[in-house]
């Protein structure tokens, strides 16, 4: 089922490349979507409308999503959904309420000189929440609700259309934006939601300073191409899914979190780093019967037939935590002895799920962490969606006349060294006599 990536005795490895990743031209997709892009900057709505009938074939009645399909999505919403949706929002706002901290530091770094940092929220951002393979109302919560906690005030969300309900979004999506006060909702998906977020459509949709949420790769591709005019929170790619085992691992678990992933994408990666070959070779049983069992088996037995997944064969624990570290995974799992130990030596992941009862799944919906996360091993250098995602720090400078002269010396040198004597002049001209050492 998964192919099996020899590392035992290997010396000469380059952890970042051991398991190849999926192909994603992002670059190829570019050329799609800007004329899209172009489009909906140049005709507006009338190209949303043509857009939404050749993508989505289904044009909504309002590309605004009615508050009244908001209500009624509540009201049919199942009682033990609806619980297991606030159950969600209730962890992620605790989370992210913890996350927030401080809001302004002030640093005196003389007397009479202060820098203060202020944390300042975006004023306007723009969701994007999937609905192709999957309807991702989770996705929802994972944007909005650092959103709010963050202090933006304007907060507008976008799903694509859909035929089965009229062009409108999925109910359960349309759902959780009511649960949690979303008014401005659009059903509108793909690179041209992004265009309309970034550049605005008169008379529908106000431009907003920044765009959040994962995508298919055409989405990717729009928030590459308007990045700058927007700021974005990353460029997702296919989902990831790492357990680094050992030999008290359970076999039937590790096959479990590994499916588990796959059924989002025929290109998500399901990667088995593991030192007991007799791990491995039970996980690698237990697989067909669970992907056969599947309702999306022939997605998920792409997946995991794809060159993105595999078993790792490694010769202990410590070459284990240099492929994982080296792969920097959307997810890591850790499945091994003293978990929380092996846990904190790493330091390349989007998130970490340590032990047995802290799958992957859990951290999709209910755990209070955040889901949207760094993929394509960007988590060596980038965060996952959180509070300060949507927080801009600002310098506020304050310096007194005795402090600024204290330190005019050395910017008028300063400037003089960078051929800028204007920079200097600036502060000289501030005092009326020459001082001493001039």
């Amino acid at each position: 089922m998964l192919a099996t990536i020899d590392l035992r005795g290997r010396t000469d490895l380059d952890p970042r490349t051991v398991v190849p990743r999926a192909a994603v031209d992002v670059e190829a997709a570019l050329a799609v979507v800007k004329p899209v892009c172009d489009d909906v900057a140049a005709r507006g709505e009338e190209a949303l409308r043509e857009l939404s009938e050749r993508f989505d074939r289904v044009v909504p009645a309002s590309f605004r999503v009615p508050a009244a399909a908001l209500d009624e999505a509540v009201e049919r919403l199942d009682p033990e959904l609806r619980a297991a949706f606030e159950v969600s929002i209730a962890r992620r706002r605790e989370v992210c309420e913890a996350e927030l901290g401080p809001l302004a530091v002030d640093v005196d770094v003389a007397p009479g000189a202060r820098v203060t940092q202020r944390m300042v929220p975006v004023e306007r951002v723009g969701l994007y929440v999937p609905g192709g393979l999957a309807p991702l109302a989770s996705s929802v919560i994972m944007n909005v609700v650092p959103a709010q906690v963050a202090g933006c005030t304007s907060i507008a969300v976008t799903s694509p259309p859909q035929r089965e309900f009229g062009g409108l979004p999925h109910p359960s999506i349309l759902a959780v934006c009511r649960l949690l006060g979303v008014e401005e909702v659009y059903a509108v998906g793909g690179a041209q939601a992004v265009a309309m977020f970034a550049y605005g459509v008169p008379g529908l949709c106000e431009p907003v300073d920044m765009v959040t949420g994962p995508g298919n790769i055409y989405v990717v591709a729009a928030k590459r191409l308007l990045r700058g005019r927007v700021s974005i929170d990353s460029e997702a790619g296919p989902t990831e899914i790492v357990v680094l085992a050992d030999e008290t691992a359970d076999a039937d678990l590790v096959a479990a979190d590994l499916l588990s992933q796959a059924e989002h994408d025929p290109l998500a990666a399901s990667v088995l780093v593991t030192a007991s070959t007799a791990l491995a070779e039970r996980v690698q049983a237990v697989l067909p019967d669970l992907v056969a069992a599947a309702k999306h088996s022939e997605r998920v037995r792409t997946s995991m037939g794809g060159r993105q997944s595999a078993v790792v064969l490694v010769d202990d624990l410590e070459q284990g935590l240099l492929v994982v570290n080296g792969y920097a995974a959307e997810h890591l799992e850790i499945q091994t002895a003293d978990a929380p130990a092996v846990a904190a030596r790493v330091h390349n992941a989007g998130a970490i799920f340590v032990g047995s009862f802290s799958p992957v799944s859990l951290g999709d919906y209910s755990a209070g962490s955040t889901h949207v996360l760094p993929t394509g091993g960007c988590a060596c250098h980038s965060s996952g969606l959180n509070v300060k995602s949507f927080l801009k720090a600002m310098h506020v400078v304050t310096y007194d006349r005795d402090a600024l002269e204290a330190v005019a010396r050395h910017v008028e040198v300063f400037a003089e060294a960078e051929d800028l004597p204007g920079h200097g002049a600036a502060v000289s001209a501030r005092f009326q006599t020459v001082r001493s050492d001039r």
